[in-house]
């Protein structure tokens, strides 16, 4: 009998012990879990900048989901990468080299860092911006020469050397604007429309990829002028399709354009992004559309804010406030994948910032803020 009573004594002590040790692989199992899905609702960005300075080429930050940011690491040492986009895939992560001898480089995206494969001239002078296709051709605007290169991405993801060179000719009246100053490249409607941004020449030159002779062909009507100094920089294309914006960097303007169902554009109407009452100097630098096609934002680097637009039934805009961005020169920023915030790389200050978005009102409340050496743009994941 009591030997009886100890075997059920040792059986109950082994099950209790049974239950512990799966509560706790369970506790284990669910912690591990909640890190990882913690880590998972982060929204990791890459930062390009100048490297004239203390950094050393592309870094990797991340947005929690409370707008709060963090600094992971340097993920690739190159030079001057002022400007960064993804191949069609986002398999590769493609570099403007803004060098006197311009180049672009190619980096396979790996989990935690990139891969350098290749580095290839963009065909001119300081490359400021570069964009890709669906079909791998890479086009890149050189601001010095005031021209666009024209290279293609391998299925290894290495650039092919330089297929062509579209040399834009011209000037404006600006004191700036002493000759042709390609600013950005844009591919719109299709993959192979292509519009080049021309801040020397005042103008917005319309092109098309012709994949069989790899040559960008001019097309018919292939200039735009745009209002006399203004400056053309970068766009934004409203999601119907009807409509375009072109921020103008030396006068400090968007000009809205209609675009008709030929794929014909047209000026509308410009509006500035600075207050009535600002009298200082100013210089535009970046704008985007919200996704709904509902608001639209544009950086002022003197202003030091980002000006907030609605956008009305007819595409045309009306300012609703403008918000502080907490430091100087805001090259470049850059809505969430979830357009909940946006994020400002302020070159001047070496800093970013992180905004909450409302997404019915359009407004900003600032959120965090972190150092960064010399950031000029942010490309989420």
């Amino acid at each position: 009998m009591k030997l009886l009573k100890i075997a059920l004594v040792i059986v109950l002590l082994a099950s209790c012990k049974d239950k512990v040790e799966k509560k706790e692989n369970m506790t284990a199992a669910d912690s591990h879990s909640k890190i990882e899905e913690k880590k998972e609702q982060n929204s990791p960005f890459y930062v390009g900048t100048y490297t004239n300075g203390e950094s050393e080429g592309i870094y990797e930050y991340s947005l929690a989901e409370d707008g709060k940011l963090s600094k992971e690491k340097l993920v690739a040492k190159t030079e001057n990468p002022s400007y960064l986009n993804f191949s069609a895939d986002k398999k590769y992560l493609i570099a403007a080299n803004e060098l006197t001898e311009g180049k672009v480089s190619s980096f396979k995206i790996l989990k935690d860092t990139l891969e350098f494969i290749n580095k290839q001239s963009s065909g001119g002078m300081h490359p400021c911006f570069v964009v890709s296709n669906d079909e791998g051709f890479v086009l890149a605007a050189n601001y010095s020469s005031g021209s666009v290169g024209l290279l293609k991405l391998k299925e290894d993801g290495s650039l092919t050397e330089l297929l062509d060179v579209h040399q834009h000719k011209g000037k404006g009246a600006n004191k700036r604007q002493d000759g042709p100053h390609a600013h950005s490249v844009w591919l719109q409607p299709t993959q192979n429309d292509v519009i080049e941004v021309d801040l020397g020449t005042n103008e917005l030159w319309f092109s098309k990829l012709n994949s069989e002779t790899n040559k960008i062909e001019p097309k018919s009507n292939e200039k735009l002028a745009i209002a006399k100094g203004a400056g053309p920089r970068h766009m934004a294309f409203h999601p119907s399709g009807k409509w375009a914006y072109v921020f103008g960097e030396l006068n400090n303007t968007i000009t809205v354009l209609a675009i008709n169902e030929a794929g014909e554009f047209k000026v509308e109407s410009t509006i500035s992004t600075l207050p009535e009452d600002f009298k200082e100097e100013n210089t535009g630098a970046d704008i985007h559309i919200s996704s709904d096609g509902k608001f639209l934002y544009a950086s002022n680097r003197g202003h030091n804010s980002i000006v907030i637009f609605k956008v009305k039934d007819d595409g045309n805009l009306e300012v609703i406030g403008h918000e502080s961005v907490r430091g100087e020169g805001p090259r470049n920023f850059s809505l969430s994948p979830d357009e909940k915030f946006l994020l400002v790389a302020n070159q001047y200050t070496n800093n970013i910032i992180s905004f909450k978005r409302d997404i019915n009102n359009g407004l900003l409340t600032y959120v965090d803020e972190i150092k960064a050496a010399t950031p000029v743009c942010i490309l989420f994941k």
